[in-house]
């Protein structure tokens, strides 16, 4: 099992400590951005070349390096997008009589750029390692963005912790597009759909025949387990965010980062179903 346990682990604390470390210095002044995402940036063009230094290598090594590189890439997805820097044309509260499409449409809105980035470089890691043995890096890549991409869906549709309070004060008007409601048609078919992934490639862990085939499956395995978590995480009774309170700093508007008293009304409405608007 010990074979096992090592993959495991080491998937749960980069995926931990990557998360933490952004929401710390999403945490910071604003004035530290540029180098935040400048250091990114290099870090992202390095993992580009780790994709493809190991896409021809089938060892353990090479597994544990191209999961790195792929988390890394998919981390500066996240920089760029929390820290203003790639983000989409609408950057304003979501207005509360907007409903149905209109509504999705503007959501989209807030992230399109974002979204962008994330198929161009998902097509470049394609790119990179296609018909080699070691594509890791890519799926490491795809889970990411289906977790990130399935959570955001949950939280547009409705759940009861939507976690506003991890968003940085620059995008405080994301909450405005999210619903708290007890749950959303979407959720039991993430759920599902990701659980059935799980095992699948549990299993493919568990029949490897070569150390490459176990590591990598593992680590798989484990990023769509915790795909699961996260989703259960939106709907448990539980205070999941304590897993990064270390990286969590207080944030304390600037006059420059000030938000209007009407913008958190907005947020409120948007959040809260209908009948509870009513007694505000």
């Amino acid at each position: 099992m010990f074979d096992y346990a090592a993959p495991i682990l080491a998937t749960l604390l980069l995926w931990w400590g990557s998360t933490g470390a952004i929401l710390y210095l999403d945490g910071l002044s604003r004035r530290t951005y540029a180098w935040s995402m400048a250091g990114a940036t290099a870090l992202f063009t390095l993992a580009l070349w780790g994709i493809v230094a190991t896409s021809g290598k089938t060892t353990a090594a090479s597994a544990y390096c191209a999961f790195l590189c792929g988390l890394t890439a998919w981390a500066w997805q996240l920089v760029s997008y929390y820290m203003g820097f790639v983000t989409g044309p609408r950057k304003t509260a979501c207005p509360p009589h907007l409903r149905g499409w209109r509504r999705f449409v503007e959501a989209v809105r807030t992230s399109l750029y974002h979204e962008i980035a994330i198929i161009l470089c998902a097509i470049v890691l394609v790119a990179l390692t296609r018909d080699q043995p070691n594509q890791l890096g890519g799926w490491t890549f795809f889970i990411l963005w289906w977790m990130h991409t399935s959570a955001k869906l949950n939280l547009y549709f409705g759940a009861p912790n939507l976690s506003e309070e991890l968003l940085p004060e620059h995008l405080r008007f994301l909450a405005t597009f999210m619903t708290r409601r007890p749950m959303n048609l979407f959720f039991p078919l993430s759920v599902t759909a990701s659980t059935i992934v799980t095992v699948l490639i549990a299993q493919k862990a568990l029949a490897a025949t070569t150390d490459f085939e176990l590591v990598g499956s593992t680590i798989l395995a484990t990023l769509m387990a915790l795909a699961v978590a996260e989703h259960w995480f939106l709907v448990a009774p539980l205070h999941a965010n304590a897993l990064w309170s270390w990286g969590v700093k207080e944030i304390r508007p600037t006059d420059e980062e000030n938000t209007s008293d009407s913008l958190r009304v907005i947020a409120i409405e948007a959040a809260l179903p209908r009948s509870q608007v009513n007694q505000i």
